[in-house]
């Protein structure tokens, strides 16, 4: 499914939220590096899945009545064997296909760790779109430490917002930990950019968190609002 019908699809359901597999595809076709997703509508399917993908993986609710799914209870993680995701599926289902008939899981591997940024577009109301950076995961409610840049941006900016937040220490190898990669950072905010410039019913873009290594880096929850 192109971009275009993925967004067209979703507001033609309804729903302004985009379901993680749909983000996902969306992601990809980018150029943006994103954990592998799928959707599943039976107990089967989520263990093919599994299986294609490899253990352990990861299930989650797939459903617009849910739009914190960890916080509803909607997430199984570091499920190592088919047994486990029969389990999981079962206990999703059980507890979501009352509240929606057309629920579903989608199945993720799980990502190695790596040190978690974020990087995200929003559209102000005032200056209107705009592109984020910085540190992710829980460090986005305790330290608050993100910078922002109007897009179009350039590789200048991109760069230039790498080394802006006080966490950029981090980055570059702190205390004799190894660098990540910057090179795959910077083409990671500058493709969320494009994707916000080229299609403009994107009011929204969080990647948290953005794992970054060594060598390249991996969107593992996109979330994308559509209008």
């Amino acid at each position: 499914m192109l971009n275009a019908d993925i967004i067209s699809f979703a507001l033609c359901s309804g729903r302004n939220l985009l379901f993680a597999d749909e983000a996902g595809a969306l992601l990809k076709a980018a150029g943006i590096p994103v954990i592998p997703c799928l959707a599943a509508a039976t107990e089967d399917e989520a263990v093919q899945a599994a299986k294609e993908m490899g253990f352990p993986v990861a299930l989650k609710v797939r459903s617009q009545a849910v739009v914190h799914k960890t916080d509803a209870g909607g997430v199984r993680l570091g499920l190592t064997d088919e047994r486990a995701v029969r389990l999981a599926y079962r206990e999703i289902m059980e507890k979501f296909r009352i509240l929606d008939l057309e629920a579903r899981v989608t199945v993720q591997p799980m990502a190695p760790p790596g040190l978690e940024l974020l990087v995200g577009m929003t559209t102000d109301p005032h200056f209107g779109r705009v592109v984020a950076f910085g540190l992710g995961g829980t460090f986005v409610e305790v330290l608050d430490d993100i910078t922002f840049r109007l897009v179009p941006l350039l590789d200048k900016d991109a760069i230039d917002m790498l080394n802006s937040i006080k966490g950029s220490v981090l980055l570059k190898g702190f205390r004799g930990a190894t660098p990540v990669d910057i090179t795959a950072l910077k083409e990671i905010i500058l493709r969320v950019s494009r994707l916000a410039e080229n299609e403009p019913r994107i009011k929204e873009i969080e990647l948290n968190p953005v794992f970054a290594y060594p060598q390249g880096a991996l969107a593992v929850d996109p979330r994308i609002i559509i209008q």
